[in-house]
Order: C-alpha cells, then structure tokens, then sequence
C-alpha cells in the first residue's frame, strides 16, 4: 500500500503557518484531475481563506473550529445540472456527487502528499452554507476540507 494512504488520517487541530500559493494549486490540480462521468467535471472547489467566511462555515458545520483554524478550507461542489444534460436524472442525483467526492478525496490525498493534513466534514447545514458561499441555481455542497498543518 502506498505510504500516503497509512499517512493520511483526520486532523482537527491546524497550526497558524499558512499554506504556499504552489502547493494550493498542486492541491486544486490533483483534484481537477479526478475521475468524472463522461469527463464533464460537474463539480466547483471554492477556496475560502477569509477568516469571517471561515467563522461562517465552522458554525455552519455545527461549530467544527478546525475549518476556522485551517489556513486553507476547500469546499467541494457538485454541479447536478452540468450532469443532467448528459445522464439525466442519475447524472443529477449521483453523478455530479460523485464527481465532488472523487475530487475531495484526491485533493485530500495530494495535500498529505505534500506534508499537509486536511479532514472531510460532511457534516453541515446545507442551506447555511449556500447562503454563505452565494450559490445561485441548483449547487450543492457535498464536502468541507480544511487544509494545513496539524498540530497533533
């Protein structure tokens, strides 16, 4: 088994240091290249970095500080209706969240790659964080990972 898959584990505790602007983009292009149906990549990643955005998020995921004290947090979208026009309803209901998942998991794997810690929260109030995050139509937030260095 590949040493990335014992080293990754959930962290919720993260140091202040930030993050260097190339190892996000090694991050964002890991997960840009998961696997998706039919390739049409039916999914956002919104980087959120602002502290109130941050505070927002965490108390919308039932007060989970490590997405406060994460220097990075990447929240995982999918698009259900970039999916739709090519699988219908199934493509809706489980592609595009598919899609999202697969991105999550590789973003997250690139990020101990790279002598980061991250965890998934799935836990959060859906609506909240559209209102937060300003999403428009039909997204849907499938995953929060806060991304940095651990302290544990």
């Amino acid at each position: 088994m590949n040493k990335i898959f014992k080293q990754r584990k959930t962290v919720r505790s993260f140091s202040d240091q930030g993050i260097e602007v190339a190892m996000l983009e090694e991050i964002l292009e890991a997960a840009n290249s998961a696997p998706s149906a039919g390739n049409l990549k039916a999914r956002d990643i919104i980087v959120v970095a602002e502290d109130e955005i941050k505070s927002l998020l965490a108390k919308a995921a039932f007060d989970q500080n490590q997405i406060r004290e994460a220097p990075a947090v990447l929240v995982f979208v999918a698009l259900p209706e970039v999916s739709a026009k090519k699988y219908g309803e199934r493509g809706k209901n489980l592609y595009a969240i598919q899609d999202a998942t697969l991105a999550a998991g590789f973003a997250w794997l690139q990020a101990v790659d790279l002598g980061l810690a991250g965890g998934w929260i799935g836990g959060f109030e859906e609506a909240e964080v559209k209102k937060i995050l300003g999403f428009k139509g039909n997204q849907k937030p499938i995953a929060i990972i806060p991304i940095g260095y651990s302290t544990q």
